[in-house]
């Protein structure tokens, strides 16, 4: 069990525990009605704001905001429904994503069949946002940094049981037991509810796979078209999906190091993939010395690792690895799309660690290092490492959603072979456990994201197809690699316009 439960907080007694089994799908209520208004700082798109329970359980408690946009079909005569989106994180806010996925090269034929609807999840953005208080120095990835040994655990340990306390004695602590991805499921029902639908479909990429597998099982009869992109474990950001980033990491590395060495005269890392991954391990063991001062071995790995995301951060990573190498200088670059990374970290931190059961015990976590160090040894030892959920304040208010095969059939999984944040072997355990009621399709390809962000025709006419005409595979079914030019009729704007939309849901899903 966890240490206590916050006075903040209220007391959640065994029998409140027990009885989270018998939490509703949704409460019932009467519809909300949305009031539209131009968003402030999207033209394309209308916003409002949707008041819903933040405990479902007292459906008439305290409520909180839910942030919702809209970017509305033109065409009523094609129009099928609505589609939600989620860009991932979680923590990610998702109220600009509709805006984000038109810059990006949505067919019109998609445009058309539907109006799509963005939100910023529960605790995040612009709906009623919660906080950890992180300081200057904690805003940085919640993933675990490379630990090189016990002790590297151990000190990690210390650092997020701290912010673990900071969480739960925040002014949103109240909150806290709540922002959960059920309830986020919920939140998304009572936006159909307020829209007036019967059902909706469904677009989510990176955690966003997990979130829309949550909503299918629990609102089955609810569900249009689903498409999961760069798909979970069906544990979401769970523990096993942590170890599993190391995996992801070696899946896609090669790709970076045939790419460079096709790159040497310019880059000067290695004429072969080969020599390429061997001057990986000798950058890092020159940063865990300490002898370049401004980074070290972890923070070099973790870079790495979100240069993988995209093969447009590629050049970059090359430039960042030459100049560790020829100069021993750390070289800086553009800053993302600004976001309020306080408040995605902190909101990724109170889903991830309400969905799941971290083992609390140090030794469990310093023992996995040892063991992935070996069988990862890229980035192993940081998956692996301790989370601040092994010190979370509050028991989760219900037990995990359990990602079953009972439901329609109108589920469509599409994975890159090559995704370092979400590798296949977790999108197969995901394409398992939803059984008959989908089909995958997996891309000869690397990266995270295929709709969209990878130019293989085969993947992004898989999803166009889905959407517009319902129709699927019969079987799960493989793209071979092509030569990426299906964006490329774009005009130079269109496509600097497609660039900076997708570094804008890169950035809301860098952490996960």
């Amino acid at each position: 069990m966890k240490r206590s439960v916050l006075s903040r907080i209220g007391t959640l007694t065994a029998a409140a525990v027990t009885l989270a089994v018998l939490v509703p799908a949704t409460a019932s209520a009467a519809s909300s009605s949305l009031d539209w208004e131009p968003c402030p700082d999207v033209a394309t798109l209308q916003c409002a704001t949707l008041k819903v329970p933040l405990d479902y359980r007292n459906p008439g408690g305290p409520t909180i905001d839910i942030a919702v946009s809209k970017l509305a079909s033109t065409k009523p005569a094609k129009r099928r429904g609505i589609m939600l989106t989620n860009p991932g994180g979680p923590g990610g806010p998702g109220l600009t994503m509709p805006d984000a996925l038109r810059a990006s090269g949505v067919p019109a034929s998609v445009l058309d069949a539907y109006d799509i609807i963005g939100f910023d999840p529960r605790g995040i953005g612009g709906s009623t946002p919660v906080t950890c208080d992180l300081k200057p120095e904690q805003l940085v990835s919640n993933v675990p940094p490379y630990a090189r040994d016990a002790a590297a655990v151990a000190e990690r340990a210390t650092h997020v049981a701290g912010v673990a306390k900071q969480c739960g004695e925040s002014k949103t602590a109240g909150n806290l037991p709540y922002i959960t991805t059920a309830n986020t499921a919920r939140d998304m029902d009572r936006i159909r509810e307020a829209l007036g639908e019967k059902k909706l479909s469904y677009y989510g990429v990176s955690y966003g796979s997990y979130l829309g597998a949550v909503y299918s099982t629990m609102f089955p009869q609810q569900t249009d078209r689903v498409v999961l992109d760069s798909v979970t474990g069906p544990g979401g950001l769970d523990p096993a999906t942590s170890r599993r980033l190391a995996e992801g990491f070696q899946d896609r590395f090669p790709d970076f190091a045939k790419w460079a060495a096709a790159r040497h005269a310019g880059y000067g890392l290695g004429r072969t993939p080969q020599q390429v991954t061997a001057k990986f391990f000798e950058l890092a063991a020159k940063l865990d010395s300490g002898t370049v001062p401004g980074v070290d071995g972890a923070a070099f790995r973790m870079g790495t690792f979100g240069a993988l995301y995209s093969t447009s951060s590629f050049p970059v990573l090359a430039q960042q690895w030459q100049a560790l190498d020829t100069e021993g200088v750390v070289k800086q670059t553009e800053q993302a799309a600004q976001i309020d990374v306080g408040n995605l970290l902190s909101g990724q931190l109170h889903v991830v660690c309400n969905d799941a059961n971290w083992p609390e015990n140090v030794g469990t976590y310093q023992r996995n290092v040892e063991k992935d160090r070996v069988r990862y040894p890229m980035f192993g030892a940081a998956g692996a490492n301790i989370w601040a959920c092994a010190f979370w304040p509050s028991e989760p208010i219900e037990p995990p959603v359990r990602i079953g095969d009972r439901g329609p059939s109108n589920i469509l999984l599409v994975q890159n072979l090559r995704d370092p944040a979400t590798p296949l072997s977790g999108a197969k355990e995901m394409r398992r456990a939803l059984g008959d009621r989908t089909r995958m399709v997996s891309v000869d390809d690397g990266g995270h994201g295929v709709w969209l962000t990878s130019e293989n025709a085969c993947g992004n006419n898989a999803v166009n197809r889905f959407f517009v005409e319902g129709k699927r595979p019969a079987h799960d079914t493989a793209c071979a690699a092509d030569k990426g030019g299906l964006f490329s009729s774009m005009t130079p704007e269109q496509r600097q316009e497609r660039e900076k939309a997708l570094a804008e849901v890169r950035s809301r899903q860098r952490i996960f």
